[in-house]
């Protein structure tokens, strides 16, 4: 098989994956190494990557998943009659922020960072598909931890946690001392 063959094999996968696909499963299916994956991969960036295209390859941690580009955004949503994005209240963005950088964490762990009941965003970000379940702690009550999924990868267009802008360094955050005594 050559490079387009094998390409068109992946592409081929994922489309009718629609979500997004592990690496390792791919070159299992498509019966490839993983040095192949990658010339593959290359190979299908650079074909998505030509302005004609109306789909793009997303690279979600180690998963990859076609996706329409962002600028046919709106002509999509006509079409499909898809409502209006609505954006996160100051109260759901806080608490992904809270989750992304720390995960997997618990409601409690939220609750802490925060000062106020967390609950019902948290299970509003799970509904919204932005956060999910990672699993139960070995703590009294067993709480759920969650952590982002790879639908906050893709609405906030990267493709790892690691692209997250780091936090603030501790020396360049106000104190409550310090507002109060000036």
């Amino acid at each position: 098989m050559d490079i387009q063959e094998k390409a068109a094999c992946v592409e081929a996968i994922l489309f009718a994956g629609g979500d997004p696909t592990d690496a390792d499963k791919l070159m299992q299916a498509a019966e490839l190494t993983a040095s192949e994956l990658r010339e593959v991969i290359g190979f299908l960036e650079t074909k998505y990557s030509d302005p004609a295209s109306g789909i793009e390859l997303l690279k979600l941690e180690d998963s990859y998943q076609l996706a329409t580009k962002q600028r046919f955004a709106e002509p999509i949503k006509t079409a499909y009659e898809i409502k209006r994005n609505t954006a996160l209240s100051q109260a759901a963005m806080e608490v992904l922020t809270v989750i992304a950088y720390n995960q997997p964490v618990t409601k409690s762990f939220i609750e802490n960072v925060r000062g106020v009941d967390s609950s019902s965003t948290v299970n509003s970000l799970v509904e919204k598909g932005l956060v999910c379940e990672a699993g139960r702690l070995e703590l009294p009550g067993r709480p759920i931890a969650y952590k982002t999924t790879d639908a906050f990868l893709r609405s906030f267009q990267i493709s790892s946690i690691a692209d997250l802008p780091p936090l603030p360094e501790q020396e360049a955050q106000v104190t409550i001392d310090e507002v109060m005594s000036d």
